[in-house]
């Protein structure tokens, strides 16, 4: 039994290590990079926390309608002070003097009936919706962010990848020049073209590594670690193109109901539609009731007034100089603010949806079309090195040929950005995150 005990234990512990800060490598897919952005970004964080905060606000709108209970204590020393009374003008005047006091009170009230109450809890009730709303949009934020840094850094190092190789190709010409040149196959311009190129592409691949740890530096800003923690990326640039269906995406349409923005300025619709209602409510009559129990320790010798009180209180508006009527007239220019602005906003994700299906299809067509140039140029490029050893083509041919591939390369690498940061867009507006 242990022994299982002890298996189990270590299976999810081994489960458990991308969720952790390990001393060594995060080793980390898309997906698992997401969830731990959601997870310990802190944005994410304060988008939850609103939520939390939200349904506090429902619990302080129902109390403030629930029965509320005070006590109040009191004690009263006037330090022999008196009062004089001349009951006969004949007569000297009576001192009285001033007792000490001491009472204790409870009171209980209830809000009967009150409009604004009401008003209020359909409110909060409708603001945890705008939060939980808000924290879903937090959520595929932070997934749109990390899926982008995550095809940059893949981006970033196959573009580095292509540099160092194509340096190692460039640094092994460069050698084999220099050794023409000494038996006098090659001259000396041909070396010094050479070598130019070997130092831009040394630039070309330090810049590559500053792109590639600033990358890296986003994503780990987005997943919430510090910035020493070392991440490798267990997916690659072809993987995650292979299994993505573009044909079937494209085709999609969205609906504009889904769209977590157009949710959002749902939900304050109703907000606003609320305000309206809670400046009418301000004509209705306010109703509650009340009990209290006065308890006198210490009184004064003749004290007639009761223990126990109990009693309704009935509030009616009746005029406010316009001020009411003022105040529903602004919450009703408010409403029709956002329902201008949601009708304009669903014009927009139209508008966004055509440009976005436009802006997919054109980076799938560019990316098919880089990649089968990249082909093209390698094979050119491959030619041109051999007849340039055979001393059929010139330096310059050579290196226009491999300036050419390393264009293509280029070009290729930022087709394949291009078509992943339109797909992460496109499912963002259909809210497939």
């Amino acid at each position: 039994m242990r022994k299982v005990v002890l298996i189990v234990t270590f299976l999810f512990a081994g489960l458990a290590t991308v969720y952790a800060l390990p001393p060594g490598d995060m080793q980390l897919t898309l997906k698992q990079a997401q969830d731990y952005a959601l997870e310990y970004n802190k944005n994410v964080k304060n988008a939850k926390l609103d939520v939390d905060a939200a349904q506090k606000r429902i619990w302080e709108s129902i109390a403030s309608g629930l029965p509320q209970i005070d006590a109040k204590a009191d004690y009263s020393n006037y330090l022999g002070a008196s009062m004089s009374i001349q009951f006969d003008p004949n007569q000297p005047a009576t001192e009285i003097p001033f007792k000490t006091t001491a009472n204790v009170s409870a009171t209980v009230s209830q809000l009967l009936f009150s409009g604004s109450y009401l008003v209020g809890l359909q409110s909060a009730q409708i603001y945890k919706s705008l939060s939980e709303t808000n924290y879903e949009k937090s959520q595929q934020d932070i997934k749109e962010q990390v899926a982008n840094s995550y095809y940059l850094i893949l981006v970033s190092e196959e573009t580095r990848d292509i540099l160092k190789k194509n340096l190692e190709n460039m640094r092994s010409t460069l050698a084999k020049t220099k050794t023409m040149e000494k038996v006098g196959m090659a001259e000396a311009t041909d070396v010094d073209q050479l070598s130019v190129s070997v130092s831009t592409l040394e630039n070309g691949v330090r810049s590559a590594d500053r792109q590639v740890e600033m990358a890296y530096n986003m994503l780990r800003f987005e997943l919430g670690i510090p910035g020493e923690q070392e991440i490798h990326l267990t997916e690659t640039i072809e993987t995650i193109i292979d299994r993505i269906n573009f044909t079937v995406l494209i085709d999609q349409s969205m609906s504009v109901d889904n769209n977590l923005d157009y949710k959002m300025i749902e939900i304050q619709e109703q907000l606003s539609e609320k305000q309206v209602a809670l400046e009418k409510s301000a004509y209705l009559p306010t109703l509650s009731s009340y009990y209290s129990r006065i308890e006198k320790i210490k009184k004064a010798s003749f004290d007639a007034s009761p223990k126990n009180v109990i009693g309704l209180d009935l509030s009616i508006p009746i005029f406010s100089s316009g001020l009411r009527k003022a105040k529903v007239s602004e919450a009703n220019i408010g409403l029709e603010q956002i329902q201008n602005q949601k009708d304009l906003l669903e014009e927009q994700l139209k508008i966004q949806e055509k440009q976005l299906r436009f802006n997919l299809r054109n980076a799938l067509d560019k990316y098919t079309s880089q990649k089968e140039n990249v082909k093209v140029a390698l094979r050119v490029n491959r030619n041109f090195d051999l007849k340039y050893e055979q001393g059929v083509a010139s330096s310059l041919e050579r290196l226009q040929a491999n300036d050419s591939y390393l264009q293509a390369e280029t070009n290729y690498v930022g087709a394949t950005l291009e078509l992943l940061q339109a797909y992460v867009a496109w499912e963002k507006l259909l809210n497939n995150l």
